[in-house]
C-alpha cells in the first residue's frame, strides 16, 4: 500500500478521468505505480505521462540502451517498482542477465557492447560527479549521436522523477513480484 492510497477509477473527477483514459488507452495499457500517484494532481500526470511516453517509446535511444539507463535509475534510487517493471523489458530488448544482475548487485558489469559501456559510464558519471567530462561526452556523442545524448539526459531525468515518486509515496513492487534491490545504500 502506498502513502496516498489508490484512487478508485469510479470516483475520478473530470480532469482525472481525462488523464486516466489517456494513459489507460495508450501503450501502457493501464494506470499503475507512479502514474496512479500522479492522478492526485492530474495536471502533473498529464505533463509527466507525455514526457514518459516520449522517453519510453519515441526517443532516439534503442530499447536495449534506454532500458539499461532505466534500470540504472531504478537501482540508483532503490526504486523496487521501477526495477521490477523494467527488468523484463530490458531482457526482452536484449540486455544480458549478467549485466542486469551486476547492476542490481552494485557491481560494474562486464559489457560485451561498447554502446552499453558508454551509456553505463554516462549515467554513472552524471550521478557520481553531477557532470559528464569532455572525453566521455565526445565518446558517447560520436557513438550514439548528439541528439541521442539529449534523449539519454531526458530519460535519466524522467526516471529520476519516477523513482522519487516511488520512494516518497512508498509505491510497492507490482503484485506477485519479489523485491530484488537492497533496502538501503549501506
Amino acid at each position: 500500500m502506498n502513502r496516498l492510497g489508490t484512487i478508485d477509477p469510479e470516483n475520478l473527477n473530470e480532469a482525472q478521468r481525462v488523464i486516466y483514459d489517456s494513459i489507460a488507452s495508450g501503450p501502457r495499457k493501464g494506470v499503475r505505480g507512479p502514474l496512479a500517484i500522479w492522478l492526485h494532481r492530474p495536471e502533473l500526470a498529464q505533463c509527466a505521462q507525455n514526457l514518459g511516453r516520449y522517453c519510453r517509446y519515441d526517443s532516439s535511444i534503442e530499447p536495449r540502451l534506454s532500458e539499461l539507463a532505466i534500470l540504472m535509475m531504478g537501482r540508483h534510487w532503490l526504486a523496487e517498482y521501477e526495477w521490477a517493471a523494467h527488468k523484463p523489458f530490458a531482457l526482452e530488448a536484449g540486455l544480458s542477465i549478467d549485466v542486469i544482475d551486476a547492476i542490481r548487485d552494485g557491481r560494474e558489469p562486464d559489457f560485451k557492447h561498447e554502446d552499453e559501456t558508454l551509456v553505463y559510464a554516462f549515467i554513472r558519471q552524471l550521478h557520481d560527479q553531477r557532470q559528464v567530462d569532455d572525453s566521455l561526452y565526445q565518446s558517447i556523442s560520436k557513438a550514439l549521436g548528439e541528439t541521442a545524448v539529449v534523449d539519454l539526459v531526458g530519460i535519466a531525468g524522467y526516471y529520476t522523477l519516477i523513482s522519487m515518486t516511488i520512494k516518497v509515496f512508498e509505491v510497492p513492487p507490482p503484485a506477485g513480484v519479489l523485491p530484488e534491490l537492497p533496502t538501503s545504500l549501506a
